[in-house]
């Protein structure tokens, strides 16, 4: 009898519900892609009830559900915290403690009824497990190796903010951790705060606005903010932080050590925020770098694995590779909180006996990532037919040949494929993709299709077979999450360097053969791509190659600025059809702008979309 376990996260942010059985991911699936609402952290319950219904089954057939982090144990910190820095903060104490005595205090009774309110089924016994170990089980019992270092750093849990675990076989033991209020992940939100992005979405923009500035204050943040000692650890001075205080991330502090006040969010940006974003990623690139260093010395293993929302910064990721302090890296896709459900999942499913039955077939225990829904090409035709949308049905191999041919036209499409991706990352299944040898592709798609800032780099997909001959790449990359250089050999060089161009202006130098990936520093987050993890985007990517010479494709998810990614013929269709996207692919359905029914091209469609 198959042994299902249910993982929940919630109540922060990213919410999401997973199912594995007998240990094995079945299903996962963030709130947000049924709600719509972006960074849901409302109870899980469309994500659960897709969990349930991909393995048909309810939750009489579920035999324990496991939540992703200790209610009150968080709670508990949140009270020192107040506590130790009294008087001050007083007004947030005053206006955050009665939802902690309403109701978070007591969230898996919250949980329980919820579970009980969906009228699926008796609810099971529940399972709290801490953050930090969900971290470090949804990275190492999914990950191909039978023993690895596993490293989880992010923000905080309930005390932890980075831990060490050393995982053999079935056993995950704890080794170390760095606690609350001392957090590089808080470090990094703080400096995202401070340049005017939003705290636990824009850090992935400030990881990109990084390379156009210079680390010049790289030194000051060692001096004053954090002090790192040689195994990695390290303690933040608290006297520049207001989270201890109040609900902002920075105030005077940084204001008297970064030259003014913080850039408000939607104004220009300056050369301070291009240097404050390169200074903060080189100090967390090195800060990581110790830490993989003390696991090999520790553990003395040869692989490691990486969760905990720090781990989504693959330019760090990229750094730990590139070392050579392991022989491989392997970085849980869904490495922030949606992935903490499955973790929690998995860390029940161990107890209960559950063994990691995909080690030995020399891939990966996450199935491509794709977890989520998908709809068959009956589904798909019967919500064309009933909106009367027109379009071609074509066989798999006609369908990536006719978009392969647009593509190398300098035509923009949207790929929906399959099951939809679990985690942040679009891999090929909820896409949008375009030629990379287009110099104005990158500006296309950020201005016209995404509605989103200039300086935001796209990843390249590539045929895993070809990624060496473009990339600097010494081990795959299937989940997006590491960044390296661009080949020598792909490299436009220029006499002059670039022309005297700063600042944003470095976007208009032509540095490669595929410039539309390419990063100011010559750099890309690179998707590895194969047949056994995702048949329809290697498909495509083979037939580009045929047409063009070139195995590598623009990918970025398929949503604009604002949205989560979809998640529905329905939404693909209308993110289609408010865009300057050219062509749909959904399915073996190709659908081409210019047939279908007039667009309101006199709508200005970023007046709906909410800016960050």
């Amino acid at each position: 009898m198959t042994d299902y376990v249910l993982g929940l996260s919630a109540y922060y942010h990213d919410s999401a519900a997973a199912l594995v059985a007998d240990g094995v991911p079945v299903a996962a699936a963030q709130e947000e892609r049924f709600s719509r609402i972006r960074h849901d952290s409302a109870f899980p319950a469309l994500a659960i009830k897709y969990c349930l219904e991909e393995a048909g089954i309810t939750l009489d057939d579920v035999s324990a559900v496991a939540y992703y982090e200790d209610p009150k144990l968080k709670y508990e910190r949140v009270k020192t915290t107040f506590a130790g820095a009294a008087p001050a903060g007083f007004a947030s104490f005053r206006d955050t403690l009665p939802e902690w005595l309403k109701w978070k205090r007591d969230t898996i009774d919250v949980v329980r009824r919820e579970l009980a309110d969906l009228g699926l089924g008796r609810v099971p016994e529940l399972h709290i497990r801490r953050h930090h170990e969900t971290h470090a089980a949804s990275a190492f019992y999914p990950s191909p190796y039978e023993s690895a270092a596993v490293l989880c750093i992010d923000g905080v849990g309930e005390w932890a903010t980075t831990t060490l675990w050393h995982g053999r076989g079935t056993q995950l033991d704890a080794v170390s951790e760095i606690r609350f209020p001392h957090s590089l992940g808080l470090l990094y939100s703080a400096f995202t705060y401070f340049c005017g992005f939003k705290v636990d979405s824009g850090e992935y923009k400030l990881m990109g606005l990084a390379p156009y500035g210079k680390p010049r204050y790289a030194d000051l943040i060692r001096e004053k903010l954090i002090d790192v000692k040689p195994d990695g650890s390290f303690r933040l001075d608290m006297k520049y932080f207001e989270y201890l205080r109040g609900q902002v991330m920075t105030g005077r502090g940084f204001e008297e050590l970064f030259d003014g006040p913080r850039r408000l969010p939607e104004s220009p940006l300056t050369n301070r925020e291009f240097d404050l974003a390169a200074s903060v990623q080189k100090v967390t690139e090195d800060v990581v770098l110790l830490l993989a260093a003390h696991a090999r010395k520790v553990t003395g293993e040869r692989h490691l694995v990486m969760a905990g929302g720090v781990a989504l910064n693959c330019v760090s990721n990229g750094k730990v590779i590139n070392a050579g302090i392991f022989d491989e890296v392997w970085v849980q896709p869904a490495a922030g909180d949606a992935g903490g459900a499955l973790g929690a999942a998995l860390a029940v499913a161990s107890d209960r006996g559950a063994q990691r039955t995909h080690l030995g077939n020399g891939t990966d225990g996450m199935s491509g990532s794709l977890l989520g829904p998908e709809f068959s090409d009956e589904e798909i035709a019967a919500y064309l037919d009933g909106e009367n949308i027109p379009y071609t049905r074509l066989t798999k191999e006609e369908l990536a040949r006719e978009v392969a041919a647009e593509l190398g036209q300098g035509k923009i499409a949207g790929w929906f494929q399959g099951r939809m991706e679990f985690g942040p990352r679009a891999l090929g299944a909820r896409s949008i993709i375009g030629d990379p040898r287009d110099p104005v592709m990158q500006s296309t798609m950020n201005l016209k299709i995404k509605f989103r800032e200039s300086f935001r780099p796209f990843a390249p997909s590539v045929l895993a077979e070809d990624a060496k001959d473009y990339f600097e790449l010494h081990q795959e990359s299937p989940y997006m999450l590491v960044v390296t250089g661009v080949a020598p050999a792909q490299r436009i060089e220029h006499e002059d360097g670039d022309g005297g161009a700063s600042g944003l202006d470095l976007l208009k130098v032509q540095r490669s053969t595929i410039p539309a990936v390419t990063h100011v520093d010559h750099s890309a987050r690179v998707q590895t791509v194969t047949a056994e993890r995702n048949a329809p985007y290697h498909r495509l990517l083979t037939e580009f190659k045929e047409q063009t010479g070139c195995p590598v494709l623009v990918n970025t998810s398929f949503n604009v600025r604002g949205e989560p990614i979809v998640a529905s013929p329905a939404e693909a269709y209308a993110c289609f059809m408010r865009t300057n996207i050219d062509l749909l692919a959904v399915g073996n359905f190709l659908l081409r702008k210019e047939d279908q029914p007039e667009w309101q091209e006199e709508t200005d469609w970023r007046d709906e979309i909410p800016l960050d």
